[in-house]
């Protein structure tokens, strides 16, 4: 029964609504910031153009007199309610760098969870592939993990203006790469070295620091894997910097037009709350600024990590 599942990809492909063409054979991040001429302000316009078309592409479908049904993923369905296939195991490994957010971004995502039930992954090298494929893929970049995992230490890129974004299968906390907006993050650990370059931090330089994007770091992650031997084949590249909320498990909560209204209203309320006093810092609980390495560095990670499953092959430094 397993190999006939399909994922939820094959029904909600993640396209780029940024307006940005790849070129084939080209690092796709590169090509945005060629494209944006290398400045922040325009990098973040484009991520935003992005996230903004989709929300309202996909309240359309929400709110269309021609909706069929959620997408829900039938594998995480198997996982959740055992049983619907008893001893079902999610075979989809995957081999992952993932940015983890700092504590006082996951207290922001606990605070818009707790929020979304009142109403109702930086580079991913490979998916979906057998434990024996990831294991080869694993010992070639294998040297050079470490490195990747770490490049977060010295280059360093802020990330801003969190707002949810959805779509039929899913929903999301999205943020854009900085552009000189004001310092929120807390300052580094000590004992900290004073020989880097630290973005985001509240030394008068935010501005010039911001140069060096979140998508500088995506496409150098991209370049130093490839470098170690590695074809990249992610499921998306879209300019998008995100962490998932959540997945719809049935169809009942959302089964009305007055129920889909009322979600489609709920997210567009704590966006509006979220630009009005999380983005510019106003608000006195939470931070909306990320600043990406710190606390932990790079997670390179393998298996079946759809859902929670897998292991760590190393953590960079974090800061």
């Amino acid at each position: 029964m397993t190999r006939t599942l399909e994922s939820t990809d094959v029904k909600n492909k993640l396209e780029d609504l940024s307006g940005l063409v790849i070129k084939p054979g080209e690092n796709p991040y590169q090509a945005l910031i060629n494209v944006c001429n290398s400045r922040p302000t325009e990098i973040q316009a484009l991520y935003s153009t992005h996230r903004t078309a989709r929300n309202a592409q996909q309240q359309e479908k929400f709110l269309s007199a021609e909706y069929d049904q959620l997408i829900i993923d039938p594998f995480l369905l198997r996982l959740e309610n055992p049983k619907i296939e008893p001893g079902f195991r999610d075979p989809r490994n995957c081999f992952v760098f993932w940015a983890r957010p700092p504590d006082h971004i996951v207290k922001l995502a606990l605070h818009l969870q707790a929020l979304l039930r009142e109403a109702a992954p930086t580079l991913e090298v490979t998916h979906s592939r057998t434990p024996e494929e990831i294991a080869d893929l694993v010992s070639v970049v294998r040297p050079a993990v470490s490195d990747i995992t770490s490049l977060t230490y010295t280059r360093r890129a802020r990330l801003v203006k969190p707002m949810l974004s959805y779509d039929l299968s899913a929903i999301a906390v999205s943020f854009l790469p900085a552009a000189g907006e004001p310092v929120q993050s807390p300052p580094p650990v000590a004992p900290h070295p004073d020989n880097i370059v630290h973005p985001g931090l509240p030394d008068g330089t935010t501005g010039a620091s911001d140069v060096y994007t979140y998508h500088h770091l995506r496409r150098d992650t991209f370049d130093k894997v490839q470098e170690a031997g590695l074809d990249i084949a992610s499921r998306y590249v879209v300019p998008s910097a995100h962490i998932t909320l959540g997945r719809y498990l049935t169809q009942e909560e959302h089964g009305t037009p007055e129920m889909r209204r009322g979600w489609v209203d709920a997210i567009n309320h704590i966006n509006a709350w979220l630009e009005k006093e999380v983005w510019d810092g106003s608000s006195n609980e939470y931070i909306g600024e990320w600043i990406v390495g710190q606390e932990r560095g790079l997670d390179a990670r393998v298996g079946p990590l759809w859902y929670g499953g897998g292991r760590t092959l190393v953590t960079g430094e974090g800061f």
